[in-house]
């Protein structure tokens, strides 16, 4: 059973979470860019929740489906999204009682190569109305055409490769700010916050890494990026490009890419005695970078265009509660866009022509943003947050757009 295997990736959570000594995302002090400028916000007055007003009803058996990876690569990400999911559907249908909707689960793997059989899958259950994912821009890419001729409404909570709506897809919107928001604040962050005239921009050769790298080192300019590097997934040894950032003698990299590659290279970079300023985004922001990092991932840097939750502790303690953990990186994305697909379920909506035309029109506040989309799925609003590695934990730094 699924649940069964979540459980058992919850309890490994758990452990994790112990180690961290504390909750990812907690504000506080210190750190390689000073003090925090912002505070985390609080819960929106008027954020729209699950449960809405109650008084939901549609047919027995209304679906929506999360696609994305589980137990595959960078599988932390993906479970923190699913568990949010997983929380908006279980308040959703403790306050309705005429309206009680299952949420499929489909484990993409979280590659390209492994995401059409589940996705297709998916599709072709008629009780599956909506769709929370995919959680990957590769993946999101391949079957992105699928999803389109199905007529199938997905909200992605995490994927950000700007191309993504520029293929004429009217079923794909995007629960966040894509790479053309998050690399230039990176980059900005980079040169006015830590005077960065001279870095070292590094790459996986993910949709995810290549678009964000793309995006920071235009933004920087050639005079600033001199310095480019190159990783593959799976790659465990990183002794080439140590040398060249050593060569290259950069005042802070960046790394686009994701924490499965990310911590055994900033953990061969300190050994190599490389003390420089090392930035990441929201792809390495996750509690599992810091703890195969071993302890070399303190003082990291890490954008992402996600809201730290702290201040919404209604939904914190829920998820905390249901699953034992700390919500994590866009868990509250998660919960926010489902949320929006739940709505449309409580007014009756019973086919997926009818989810889509509510999704594109939707306006309303959730915990992270207010959500209305433009013509090609990308949000109108689009905040951008800094946090750090302190010690063990990930605490919030700034907002930075």
């Amino acid at each position: 059973m699924i649940r069964r295997r979540l459980a058992v990736v919850g309890a490994l959570a758990a452990a994790a979470a112990l180690v961290l000594s504390g909750c990812a995302n907690q504000g506080g002090g210190g750190g390689g860019a000073g003090a925090p400028t912002a505070a985390a916000p609080a819960q929106p007055n008027n954020a729209v929740l699950p449960a809405g007003n109650g008084q939901g009803r549609c047919a027995p058996g209304t679906s929506l489906a999360y696609a994305g990876t589980i137990a595959g690569q960078n599988a932390a990400l993906g479970i923190a999204i699913v568990n949010a999911a997983q929380l908006a559907v279980d308040q959703h249908n403790a306050a309705n009682p005429n309206c009680q909707v299952n949420l499929v689960r489909a484990d993409t793997g979280g590659t390209p190569d492994t995401a059409t059989g589940p996705v297709t899958a998916v599709i072709n259950n008629p009780a599956v109305l909506g769709m929370v994912g995919l959680p990957f821009s590769g993946e999101s890419r391949s079957v992105g055409p699928a999803l389109q001729a199905a007529g199938l409404v997905h909200i992605t909570p995490s994927a950000t490769n700007p191309a993504l709506t520029q293929n004429g897809w009217t079923t794909f919107f995007r629960g966040l700010g894509n790479d053309a928001v998050q690399g230039p604040a990176a980059a900005r962050f980079m040169q006015q916050r830590l005077n960065a005239q001279n870095v070292c921009v590094i790459k996986d050769d993910s949709d995810y890494g290549i678009g964000l790298a793309t995006a920071v080192t235009q933004a920087l300019g050639p005079q600033v990026a001199r310095c480019q590097a190159d990783v593959k997934t799976n790659q465990r040894e990183f002794s080439a490009i140590i040398g060249q950032v050593q060569q290259a003698n950069p005042q802070a990299i960046f790394y686009a890419g994701y924490y499965q590659e990310a911590s055994p290279l900033i953990q061969q970079m300190r050994d190599a005695g490389v003390q420089t300023t090392f930035i990441a985004p929201d792809g390495v922001k996750d509690e599992q970078y810091v703890v195969n990092a071993a302890g070399s991932a303190d003082g990291s840097l890490l954008t992402c265009p996600c809201v730290p939750q702290e201040g919404f502790t209604d939904f914190s303690n829920a998820y905390r509660q249901a699953f034992g953990v700390p919500p994590q990186t866009y868990s509250a994305e998660s919960y926010d866009v489902t949320t929006i697909l739940l709505q449309g379920l409580d007014r009756g909506i019973a086919d997926r022509a009818g989810l889509l035309n509510f999704v594109r029109g939707y306006t309303g506040q959730g915990l992270t943003k207010r959500f209305q989309w433009g013509p090609t799925g990308e949000l109108t609003e689009t905040p951008v947050w800094v946090y750090r590695v302190q010690g063990n934990q990930i605490v919030t730094d700034q907002q930075i757009g």
